[in-house]
């Protein structure tokens, strides 16, 4: 009998990660350390990185290379905090919002391709194992969590994350 703890699983079971939906995606890092924002940042506003280190700077660079490896992924949102990522993306829609028919890559083939390319870029593994994820059942929530994302970084030191 194994010692190890049952770890909780972090897909929702039989749900089909590749057909078209919007999802919310939290990826932290190892140990949830504080690497992607410059020493001494303490807050920042949404769409500046100004405030991210090198290690932010290349997660936003290689998130905003998902839509261009990903023909029917879209980034609808995202923020890089300091020890955690956002990403709130849809797949398998044309560039009408018409879902397409055609085969789509899983959610956590994308997830695991760009944490993939930051590793590899930064020759170091910044990534806690997985990721959480929240299927998008609407469009109220899909807006909550637009607006959640773009209000995280002014709100650091009340997030769930924020670790002294």
């Amino acid at each position: 009998m194994s010692t190890h703890p049952i770890r909780k699983r972090n897909r929702l079971e039989n749900y089909d990660y590749s057909q078209p939906g919007a999802y919310f995606i939290t990826i932290c890092s190892k140990d949830k350390r504080w690497i992607f924002w410059n020493v001494g940042a303490s807050t920042a506003r949404p769409g500046s990185t100004a405030h991210l280190s090198l290690y932010g700077r290349i997660a936003d660079e290689k998130i905003r290379e998902i839509e261009k490896r990903y023909r029917f992924i879209k980034i609808a949102n995202y923020v890089v905090m300091p020890n955690h990522i956002h990403l709130l993306l849809t797949n398998c829609f044309d560039d009408s919002g018409r879902a397409m028919l055609a085969p789509t890559p899983n959610i956590s083939n994308v997830i695991r391709q760009f944490k993939g390319a930051v590793t590899k870029e930064t020759h170091i593994s910044l990534w806690q194992k997985s990721f959480h994820d929240r299927i998008i059942r609407n469009e109220k929530e899909f807006l909550n969590y637009c607006e959640y994302i773009d209000n995280n970084p002014l709100k650091w030191k009340d997030d769930e994350f924020y670790i002294t």
